[in-house]
């Protein structure tokens, strides 16, 4: 069923709640308040992402990368490794999964390498490096409001310990499940083009590209991510952004812009959850999540927050998780537990996450087959490894 759909029956169902009084229309307009300008966000960073793409930087990008390697695999794919948590860090996870994962199967293809080291690491280090930064997650959007709208320098130096140890452990575990596909050469002649058809990636057209509009977007870019970070609303800079590239495609590209560069599907979506969440906090939601997650801040207790948020995560999806889990989590180094286990935790199931959804098609469009047991058994390895250590760093953020 299209998220879209869902969304517009989740809508429908809160707006039932509100009307005969289960959600008080002050909740409805304090939730519209806070998370108005999120969906802004979310709208305004997938147009640029989307059109950054569209003039051919990202495929520019992976077109030095297999310069830069030299013909050493494990070059490559530490470049790699920086890209996607780049790209997750200052522009989420969900950019990552919709733009790279085509580009780094491609790449590695033209490499003559197997594209399921590169494929993995992009998804893993999709969700487990969206810790950092507010503008790195949706949940992190939503916790800033439950944190006291800390500045995003003092939301990294809350999250700083605990992001460092989940980015590490996935570029750790494909470094060793695949150092022999690592250790290898490849040919280091010039790429070509990355995009070669429309079913190996979205939005890009190579052999169209044009410099101005390259040059533009690199400009855009180097501006917006320094501008993501010095405490003004998120929502403003990410427009800013936006128009400015609209503009310049209307000048000189105009067929690119379409409505479909917005993505109405998960704005609906995003928006009718929120609101049935917030309905459920009025019918017992919040009593149970109190229950599951229990009080204190000793590293048995943030262990059973991060712990909940992973297998709420992954038997939901980690939005619902964390919106259920958000009031009863209660101080700030909780809160960072809840967001150890609803960010770094959905590498079980397929749905546990947007992006790995979002990442499956990309391998699904490209030919590229994998085994959701197989999957889903290393991240059930792979979730402890990191949510129990992190959830214990989150005491000294």
């Amino acid at each position: 069923m299209p998220l879209a759909v869902v969304g517009a029956l989740l809508l429908v169902l809160g707006a039932a709640a509100a009307a005969v009084g289960i959600l008080p229309w002050p909740a409805v307009g304090a939730l519209t308040e806070r998370v108005g300008p999120i969906l802004a966000f979310v709208a305004s960073i997938t147009v640029v992402t989307e059109l950054l793409n569209a003039a051919g930087l990202f495929e520019w990008m992976a077109s030095y990368f297999r310069r830069w390697g030299r013909g050493r695999v494990w070059v490559l794919w530490l470049l790699v490794v920086g890209l996607s948590l780049a790209a997750t860090v200052f522009l989420s996870l969900d950019t990552t999964a919709v733009l790279l994962t085509p580009i780094v199967v491609v790449l590695a293809r033209r490499c003559g390498l197997p594209p399921l080291p590169f494929a993995l690491t992009t998804v893993w280090l999709a969700n487990t490096g969206s810790l950092l930064l507010p503008v790195s997650n949706l949940t992190n959007l939503l916790a800033l409001h439950a944190l006291g709208s800390v500045s995003p320098g003092e939301f990294a130096a809350r999250m700083a310990l605990p992001a460092l140890w989940c980015a590490a452990v996935p570029v750790a575990a494909v470094a060793l499940v695949f150092r022999r596909e690592l250790a290898g050469r490849y040919n280091s002649v010039r790429l070509g083009r990355v995009q070669s058809d429309p079913d190996e990636a979205q939005g890009a057209q190579a052999s169209t590209r044009d410099p101005v509009l390259l040059g533009l977007g690199a400009g855009v870019l180097a501006l917006l991510l320094p501008a993501l970070v010095t405490g003004v609303p998120v929502w403003i800079p990410a427009t800013a952004a936006a128009l400015v590239l609209l503009v310049a495609f209307g000048i000189r590209r105009r067929t690119v812009l379409r409505w479909a560069l917005v993505p109405w599907q998960l704005l609906v979506f995003a928006a009718g959850l929120f609101l049935v969440m917030e309905a459920l906090q009025y019918v017992g939601a919040r009593e149970l999540a109190a229950a599951v997650l229990g009080t204190g801040d000793g590293p048995g207790s943030l262990v059973r927050v991060a712990a909940a948020g992973a297998v709420g995560a992954n038997v939901v999806n980690n939005l619902p998780a964390y919106l259920a889990f958000e009031q009863a989590a209660g101080g700030p180094a909780r809160l960072v537990a809840l967001l150890v286990g609803v960010n770094a935790g959905p590498l079980v199931a397929p749905w546990a996450s947007l992006a790995t959804l979002i990442w499956h098609e990309q391998l699904r469009r490209l030919g590229v087959g994998i085994s959701w047991w197989g999957y889903a058994a290393a991240g059930a390895v792979l979730v402890p490894l990191m949510v129990v250590p992190a959830a214990l760093l989150a005491a000294l953020g």
